[in-house]
């Protein structure tokens, strides 16, 4: 029955579909390390022993031995036959289901002796490798810095440079030459002369599709070529815009760890899972495309691109933000990971080591600011006409954004960007600093805080949430100040409901009980990035390995740091108001929106603004 439907379209209704929130639908689960476990719904039981593995895709009772997957469960669950399951988990994706026909039928057989000519080749590919030809291929691999694991794992091969080797070979091993030319492993000269090898004196990395069958491959020359990598062209089992290299293998580590990695290459990718980043992929030469940014969302709600530190990383980047604008939606976006100039991914890995990394994913730039980056970094914005262009520009950009109310947020950020700007050229800097000083010097003396924790309203919900996870005993204590605090970042937000969930617990928590909580709700990413390097220089206390009594007395202190200063603001603010309603100038309005956004941003939690005239009141 299963054959009835495209095997692609139930890769697709899979991959929409989480099966631990297709279970969860009938059964309470709880995370336990890398597994959901519950109640089996197809017998009775007091004691859970049914799981469900989300990285493997399939549930399983130690009880009764139930076993399957998404269709299987809706099938026993529903009592509906396959074809009825697969309409139904359709309808849940929001996709239509194909109509299935003998042509297509016939379609599917043939695309599996594709498959089946593409297996072929990449044996033989690797058994070059390993052959007495291969030695400069391989001497170049450990140059690279990659283990003969890695190199297995990846399933490594080489072209060898005879113009016909492969094409003999995969005659003798009876396979077709009209098979061996649409997988695109020959080339048909367009003259009518004969066929040759598309791969000749390169390395081969065979490129998989996200249910890990070889589809394509991509050569990097050893030689001299006009062409540094080659890819396989469109073949009927290979679309670049619609592939990622290395999702199947990554797809389940992304999940555990809460995020993706997207490097430029095949080699970087490599490297990067060497190093313990197994959660990496790679577009195919070419920028993202709207297909593939599908996939990475699937997996995580921000991936992270990590791009050359050179001009071509620079462009890579404008292109991605372009590209994924239009298709934001609430809470999900793209961060920027810069490397040094000069380095890639395989490059800094070799000369600075894991942690090197590490601390530049973590320190990953949101898609705003890099569209702000860009749209400002000329730098010359001294005319009216230049900062009428400027927001113009800005407008535009936000504009592209399909989803109203990220829209939104995004003209708000765009205007409160450029209010900070254009009132830092006219001096206006002095008085953000005076806000801090104040707020500073009304602090208890010897509070032991950075300055970051006084000068950025992020910076301080990142402390309020990290002390807290990095110091569980500390959840149940400071729970009911915890639930008065207004955190505007969402993911921040969402943690701290997590714990105070977590604060009724009777009994001791830990960072593992933490970590397994936050992961089931989609939060397991969090952990990771709050462990910023710079946040931990900057605040000592905030670590794990500080005493309890000095981190409780330093959150008390950022909490009331944060209150003070809503106080400052909520106080310019008002003013602002005053004097628009007095006043109904373009640059009066700028500066009330520009506090409003930082309001809104958690620096206003506190005091509520007096009762405005009506007339100003429609404006904010």
């Amino acid at each position: 029955m299963a054959m009835a439907f495209p095997p692609d379209f139930l890769d697709e209704l899979r991959a929409r579909i989480q099966l631990a929130d297709l279970v969860r639908r009938r059964v309470r689960l709880t995370k336990r390390g890398a597994e959901h476990v519950g109640l089996c719904p197809f017998h009775n039981e007091k004691t859970p022993s049914f799981t469900v593995n989300e990285g493997k895709g399939f549930y399983h009772c130690f009880g009764c031995a139930a076993h399957g997957g998404h269709f299987d469960f809706v099938m026993r669950t529903e009592g509906l036959s396959f074809p009825e399951a697969v309409e139904r988990l359709a309808g849940d994706a929001g996709v239509a289901v194909p109509v299935v026909s003998p042509a297509a039928r016939a379609q599917e057989v043939h695309r599996a002796s594709l498959h089946e000519v593409m297996e072929r080749a990449a044996e033989w590919f690797t058994a070059q490798l390993r052959g007495p030809e291969g030695l400069a291929a391989r001497q170049y691999l450990e140059a690279r810095g990659l283990t003969d694991a890695t190199v297995a794992e990846f399933r490594l091969g080489l072209a060898l440079g005879q113009r016909t080797a492969l094409k003999q070979a995969m005659l003798l091993a009876g396979i077709e030459e009209p098979r061996l030319i649409e997988t695109g492993l020959l080339i048909e000269p367009e003259d009518g002369g004969a066929s040759f090898d598309r791969f000749r004196d390169r390395i081969m990395f065979p490129i998989a599709d996200a249910r890990g069958r070889i589809i394509a491959f991509g050569g990097r020359a050893l030689g001299e070529a006009r062409a540094k990598y080659l890819n396989s062209p469109e073949t009927p089992l290979f679309h670049k815009g619609r592939v990622l290299y290395n999702l199947a293998r990554a797809r389940a580590p992304a999940r555990k760890v809460g995020t993706v990695l997207v490097a430029e290459g095949y080699m970087d990718v490599i490297a990067l899972h060497q190093a313990g980043f197994p959660h990496a992929v790679a577009p195919l030469g070419t920028a993202l495309s709207e297909d593939q940014i599908g996939l990475l969302w699937r997996l995580t709600p921000e991936p992270v691109l990590c791009l050359d530190g050179d001009a071509a990383g620079r462009r890579a980047a404008e292109r991605a933000a372009q590209r994924a604008l239009p298709l934001l939606k609430a809470g999900h976006s793209l961060r920027f990971a810069f490397l040094p100039w000069g380095e890639d991914p395989d490059s800094l890995l070799r000369e600075r080591g894991a942690p090197a990394f590490a601390d530049l994913v973590v320190a990953a730039t949101p898609l705003s600011e890099v569209l702000w980056d860009q749209a400002t970094s000329e730098g010359a914005f001294e005319t009216p006409e230049r900062r009428a262009a400027l927001r113009e520009t800005l407008n535009e950009l936000s504009g592209q954004v399909s989803d109203s109310a990220v829209r939104g947020y995004y003209h708000d950020f765009f205007q409160a960007r450029l209010g900070d700007l254009f009132d830092q050229r006219r001096g206006g800097a002095g008085r953000s600093r005076n806000i801090g000083r104040r707020a500073r010097a009304r602090l208890p003396r010897n509070h032991g805080l950075g300055a970051g924790a006084v000068a950025s309203p992020a910076a301080r919900e990142r402390l309020l949430v990290a002390t807290l996870i990095h110091h569980p005993d500390l959840v149940p204590k400071l729970a009911e100040e915890l639930a008065s605090v207004r955190f505007v970042t969402p993911e921040l937000d969402s943690v701290a409901s997590a714990l105070l969930e977590l604060a009724t617990s009777e009994h001791s928590l830990d960072l593992t009980e933490i970590s397994d909580h936050l992961s089931q709700r989609g939060l397991g990413g969090v952990i990771g990035r709050l462990a910023d390097a710079r946040l931990g220089v900057l605040e000592p206390w905030a670590r794990p390995d500080t005493d309890d009594t000095q981190a409780e007395k330093c959150w008390r202190h950022v909490l009331a740091l944060h209150r003070l200063l809503a106080v400052v603001l909520t106080a310019e603010r008002r003013a602002a108001v005053s004097a628009l309603a007095e006043d109904m100038t373009e640059v009066g309005l700028a500066r009330l929106r520009a506090l409003q956004v930082q309001w809104e941003a958690g620096e206003g939690s506190e005091v509520e603004i007096e009762a405005a005239p009506a007339r100003v009141g429609t404006l904010v």
